[in-house]
């Protein structure tokens, strides 16, 4: 297959389309059962119930599933039936549709689990403005019955069917970490040609970030209950995944050093090539999960890797106490050697010939998995005036209340709640995302308009446009996350053809021209509230630029510990997985935070180049971290007296540099520490690990000395831009 051919089939085979599909299979299960035994009209409002509980539908793990769903249904019922109640009565409909969508949008303090909820709550009002109580059959008791029903037929379905899908669900969420993983390396290997134009950092940090969300996503799934040899399987290879994560990032050290001798030039243009080929390993791993084939065995790279190691032995201009050019280069040959090494285990694990390693994924494993319970801790801590869930909220009140009175003064009120549903999936908490959907929805409802015109021309009969709207609510919910573009053409065309179902005497051109004027009047409103009550970004990253310093003191007095060596249970090791996971994460979050600033208006955009010298600085240290705890590991069984102090004093001026850093001053020149007879630079890995130990040690204490200088920068000037 060529390469395009095969991205194709990647998206369509993972995991946020069988989603989609699956829900849009349940909508058309629900309402073409229901047009069949209780005609059109029972079926569209019972579609409309089962829509509303589309948008928390995700790839989850099974506990906690149907808690994910219910409040969708539990609290959307009361609010459809109110705005039916309200239907004929303007003012009354919209004092309750402003402090409802005040409250509504309240659950964004649940993050990423909240934003969902608040778009179903939101959409049983709006599409409940869509069905008009003279077309009812009943009263509107009976309405509320419909509805309450396609609610919870689709709750019960969604569970089911998460649940049936368990085991692809693992391996799509798996397959889409090693590719998310491969593209990073790509953009690694690009770092190491000096042939090439190398990538910008914020490049491989944004990467970074997105692999650290793909990778939470799939923990949640492959490390709840893995009981089955297949569960544990995929898990191990999930573990194994993580350090190659960190043994990547580990090849980027000694890189601009090495780089900068023209001599190395060949042996980096070749270990270039070796990490594509690497890389493309792991696209295939993530392939064969995807399509259900067989893992083929791998080639080592290892041997290719030594063929590299062969340089001058010292360059006329090397220092006396540094290593020469030929120990760097065998440094990073070794390095990506154990990238290698992590993808042929890798490639073991998935054709069974080695065990995973059950003590790594079973019950301990259970503290990197998200909760699944709705804690009342987000909801009692946004009441203060600066909390950005509380600003978000009070200007989405806001903007649907002016919505809603524009809708009443238009001469075309036929369909008001369009401008509503409008600001409703354009409205973000951030402007970046705000202006992104924004230009994405104007584009995707002119297309969807011609789509849906082409499609109500033909005047196909109402049991056709009810397998049209599901297929549509499937491509919607798909790619929501992923292409707006895609998911608001999609949206579009159930919109309009929902509405045809619904009340067919409506002309679909008017209806057309309609959605249209609809959504700019919608996104124009959007466009305007996005600058009242603004959570700006310069407000938000002190206390991210605050959790990344804790995390990496954190990490640096768990990784030079050598209490994991000696431990006689895996309590220590997990203690430094949780450590590491939370670096990552708050390097991650501080990195989302940088990138939406930059669209920002400039009076209140923070001082970036700070932010992204911490952020490097930051990585910087976990690899060196992780490579010293690497040697660490491989002197488990020597005496490890002599290194005690050492490391101490390292774990002591790391932890003081950023305690600095965390209390907005400058840190003060660290003290590089020694370690008995400085002895000459060996071979790394072959013989003795001291002089590396402490090179890196070192290394890292300038780190984080150069982490606490980056903040102090980076805070100064957000604490001016402040705004009230």
């Amino acid at each position: 297959m060529t390469g395009r051919l095969t991205r194709a089939f990647r998206v369509l085979l993972s995991s946020y389309v069988t989603t989609g599909f699956s829900a849009g299979f349940g909508l058309m299960l629900i309402a073409g059962t229901a047009w069949l035994l209780q005609g059109q009209f029972v079926a569209s409002v019972m579609a409309v119930g089962a829509i509303i509980c589309i948008p928390p539908d995700h790839a989850a793990p099974r506990r906690g599933k149907l808690g994910s769903l219910l409040p969708a249904a539990l609290v959307g019922l009361p609010l459809f039936a109110g705005v039916q109640l309200l239907q004929d009565q303007p003012l009354y409909l919209g004092m309750l549709l402003v402090p409802a969508t005040f409250f509504a949008f309240l659950a964004g303090a649940w993050g990423s689990r909240g934003l969902p909820v608040v778009i179903s709550i939101m959409f049983a009002m709006t599409f409940s403005m869509a069905v008009p109580r003279h077309l009812s059959q009943g009263n509107l008791l009976t309405t509320c019955i419909y509805f309450t029903s396609g609610s919870l037929l689709y709750v019960l379905y969604a569970t089911l069917a998460n649940a049936l899908l368990n085991n692809r669900y693992r391996q799509q969420l798996l397959a889409q970490s090693l590719l998310a993983l491969g593209s990073l390396m790509r953009s690694q290997a690009d770092r190491f040609d000096p042939t090439t134009d190398t990538p910008p950092i914020g490049e491989l940090m944004q990467k970074q970030a997105q692999l650290a969300e793909q990778l939470q996503a799939a923990r949640d799934l492959l490390l709840e209950s893995p009981r089955t040899p297949r569960r544990q399987q995929l898990a191990a290879i999930m573990i194994n995944v993580l350090e190659i994560r960190d043994h990547l990032l580990a090849s980027e050290l000694d890189l601009d050093l090495v780089r900068s001798h023209p001599e190395a030039a060949p042996v980096l243009v070749e270990m270039h090539a070796l990490l594509d080929q690497m890389a493309d390993e792991l696209e295939r791993h993530a392939d064969d999960l995807l399509f259900f084939r067989r893992s083929a065995p791998l080639n080592d790279w290892r041997p290719a890797l030594a063929a590299l190691n062969r340089m001058p032995q010292r360059l006329p201009a090397q220092e006396a106490q540094g290593p020469s050019l030929t120990t760097l280069l065998r440094g990073l040959t070794n390095r990506v050697g154990l990238i290698n090494d992590e993808i042929l285990r890798v490639n073991r694990l998935a054709r069974g010939k080695v065990e995973p390693d059950l003590k790594a994924v079973r019950t301990a494993w259970k503290l990197f998995v998200s909760p699944t319970s709705w804690s009342l801790r987000p909801l009692r801590m946004l009441w203060h005036w600066d909390a950005p869930p509380l600003r978000h909220a009070l200007r989405a009140a806001l903007a649907i209340g002016t919505g809603y009175l524009i809708s009443l003064a238009l001469p075309w009120a036929t369909h008001g709640y369009w401008i509503l549903v409008t600001i409703v999936v354009v409205l973000r908490g951030s402007l970046s995302q705000t202006l992104e959907r924004r230009n994405s929805r104007v584009a995707g409802t002119l297309l969807g308009c011609a789509l849906a015109g082409a499609i109500l021309s033909t005047q196909a009969p109402p049991l056709v446009l009810l397998v049209v709207v599901p297929l549509a609510q499937a491509i919607s919910h798909s790619f929501a996350v992923r292409r707006y573009l895609i998911t608001a053409v999609a949206a579009t065309v159930v919109s309009l053809v929902q509405a045809h179902l619904i009340s067919a005497a409506d002309g679909p051109m008017f209806n057309m021209l309609e959605r249209i004027a609809d959504t700019v009047i919608g996104v124009t409103i959007v466009w305007g509230f996005s600058y009242v009550l603004p959570s700006w970004e310069c407000n938000q990253i002190p206390s991210l630029v605050h959790r990344a310093l804790q995390a990496q003191a954190r990490h640096a007095q768990i990784a030079l510990s050598l209490g994991q060596f000696n431990a006689v249970d895996d309590e220590p090791e997990l203690e430094w997985r949780l450590a590491r996971k939370e670096a990552y994460d708050s390097l991650s979050a501080l990195v989302m935070a940088t990138r939406r600033s930059l669209v920002e208006p400039r009076a209140v955009r923070p001082a970036l180049e700070p932010l992204e010298q911490l952020l490097s600085h930051g990585y910087q240290l976990l690899a060196q971290l992780t490579t010293v705890k690497t040697m660490l590991l491989m002197r488990r069984d020597e005496d490890q007296s002599d290194i005690q102090p050492v490391l101490r004093s390292a774990t002591e001026e790391i932890s003081n540099s950023l305690r600095d850093g965390r209390s907005g001053g400058a840190s003060p020149e660290f003290v590089r520490i020694e370690w008995g007879n400085q002895e000459e630079f060996s071979d790394p890995f072959v013989y003795d690990l001291k002089p590396w130990i402490l090179r890196r040690l070192n290394m890292a204490q300038e780190l984080a000395a150069n982490m606490a200088r980056d903040a102090s920068a980076a805070l100064k000037p957000s604490g001016e831009q402040r705004l009230p």
